[in-house]
């Protein structure tokens, strides 16, 4: 009777330690997963003075540190990339360097051509709409009422692989037939601002160029618009391969955003879901301009 009772009181000792072992190392477990960091980079282009790019995304990033960290275990840290050009930074989404991106839709659609594999996470809308306005731009003094008119005149395009500076405005002239040769003159300017003042300052007859960066810097009516055409609000993409848990968290938490003061950053009124479809007029506009 004695040497069961030992029997027994021994089996309950080593359940006793075997019930802590796996506790203390259930624990560790879970002290590990809080400690894990996991680090995000967010890539863009240059647009502005990086100082100003850093000062106007910071927030966000912070934001989106504190959201993600919510629903990922561990820490999640996102930090800012800024590249030089629009195809530095597409070359980093193609090849993985940046975990996600915001990007105009024609550099999406370049990226996606290359890494079919790129993931959505969420488009602009701007005053309720995920369309917007392009610009065809003349002087004010100009005869020009139509864009027929600009065959055998100058023109200001933005960067080579601009949505509405290049690829969009091309196709517009394609469309009354205007093509590369019935130009007498045309160039990359690079940056929507430098279009603007290139067709003020007589440089070019004609440009392309956003209407906020229009109506911005038309305050002394310089410049009238010959011409408007569609545009789709930006995508924020990330990179092929991004772990299904990380590609959720980021679009729920984009999307979620309220703070208007955050969402005014931007110029936009929230992020909404999206598809690769919203991109196939930019799509189809950039295979018109290779006739270009």
């Amino acid at each position: 009777m004695c040497n069961r009772i030992r029997s027994t009181h021994l089996l309950f000792i080593i359940l006793i330690i075997s019930w802590s072992f796996a506790f203390s190392a259930a624990s560790q477990e879970e002290q590990k997963a809080k400690e894990q960091v996991t680090k995000l980079v967010f890539g863009l282009y240059q647009s502005d003075k990086a100082s100003v790019m850093h000062s106007k995304f910071n927030p966000l990033i912070t934001y989106l540190s504190g959201d993600i960290s919510k629903v990922i275990a561990g820490k999640v840290e996102v930090s800012l990339k800024i590249y030089r050009s629009y195809q530095q930074a597409n070359d980093a989404l193609v090849k993985g360097e940046v975990d996600f991106v915001r990007f105009g839709p024609a550099s999406y659609v370049i990226a996606k051509n290359k890494a079919p594999k790129i993931q959505l996470l969420a488009m602009e809308e701007k005053k309720g709409k995920t369309r917007f306005n392009g610009l065809i731009v003349v002087n004010k003094n100009s005869p020009f009422n139509t864009l027929s008119d600009l065959s055998g005149k100058s023109f200001a395009f933005g960067n080579e692989t601009s949505t509405i500076g290049r690829y969009l405005a091309q196709s517009e002239l394609l469309r009354v037939g205007i093509n590369a040769k019935k130009l007498s003159n045309y160039a990359f300017l690079g940056r929507h601002d430098k279009v603007f003042k290139a067709v003020a300052l007589g440089d070019f007859q004609a440009g392309s160029l956003k209407e906020s960066t229009f109506n911005k810097m038309n305050k002394t009516q310089e410049l009238k618009v010959l011409h408007r055409f569609d545009n789709v609000t930006k995508p924020w993409v990330a990179r092929a391969g991004l772990a299904s848990d990380l590609k959720v968290a980021l679009s729920n938490a984009l999307i979620s955003i309220t703070d208007k003061a955050l969402l005014k950053q931007f110029k936009v009124s929230r992020f909404v879901k999206t598809s690769d479809a919203e991109y196939q007029y930019v799509r189809k506009a950039m295979k018109i301009s290779q006739q270009f």
